[in-house]
């Protein structure tokens, strides 16, 4: 028996990095999963490893209402009911202040703050319905404390969009959360220049290493699963101690 048996999950940015780990380890417990992503390749190949009758890819711009229109349907006719969204998919860039043009700003806030808005209208009228359900917000630590503008002020906005949520949502039986990751072993923070910063974050970190995107998924595991049917709006910090310093 798994924790998440019966249950249905859609988790966006899953082809590769956190958001696979995640989609891994919730159907490895039982849930059906949809895995959504723009990397439609490596985005099937993991849906096909996990088995048809246990996931389904849907290729996904978050930032596009009407994708995730069609994220609900198509998961909805494959797995007839939604149970938990993991609103996952993010970036980031490493760049001063006086060099982010609007350009740049306007992609990460589409991506980061206005796909994680978009996803929770969508799945959470679906779930008040059934009058149950779990979605769990990935943040940041810079969703804590300060960081690269652009990012942290993504990450700080879903933090409060998730209590804001919660609070409407309560009545209804829906859960909503935030997970607050440090840094964590994935492909985005191996791009171009950003290995050298994360070398010198990491001797910061009071567990002095970098945490692997299974880490998180436990915790997601948790946030999904019967087990967390008390908490709402609340703030999951998986950062090897950063945020306590």
């Amino acid at each position: 028996m798994g924790k998440l048996d019966g249950k249905v999950a859609i988790v966006t940015g899953a082809a590769q990095g956190m958001g696979a780990a995640h989609a891994k380890l919730l159907a490895s417990e039982g849930a059906q999963v949809v895995i959504t992503d723009i990397k439609e390749a490596v985005g099937q190949q993991l849906a096909a490893e996990l088995g048809a009758d246990r996931a389904l890819f849907v290729t996904h711009n978050v930032a596009s209402a009407d994708d995730w229109a069609q994220v609900v349907a198509a998961t909805k006719e494959k797995f007839k009911h939604i149970d938990i969204l993991v609103n996952n998919a993010g970036i980031t860039f490493a760049k001063p202040l006086q060099e982010i043009s609007e350009a740049d700003y306007v992609k990460i806030f589409q991506i980061n703050q206005l796909g994680t808005f978009l996803g929770l209208k969508a799945v959470a009228k679906e779930m008040v319905v059934q009058h149950s359900g779990s979605i769990i917000n990935i943040s940041s630590l810079n969703g804590l404390v300060g960081g690269a503008v652009g990012y942290t002020d993504t990450k700080f906005a879903v933090r409060g969009m998730t209590k804001a949520a919660a609070l409407e949502l309560a009545p209804s039986g829906v859960r909503v959360n935030s997970v607050h990751p440090g840094v964590i072993e994935t492909p985005m923070i191996a791009q171009a220049g950003t290995a050298d910063a994360v070398k010198a974050f990491a001797k910061a970190i009071p567990m002095k290493r970098i945490a692997k995107p299974e880490e998180v998924s436990k915790l997601v595991l948790y946030l999904a699963s019967d087990d967390s049917s008390y908490s709402t709006g609340a703030e999951f910090v998986v950062d090897g101690g950063m945020s306590a310093q």
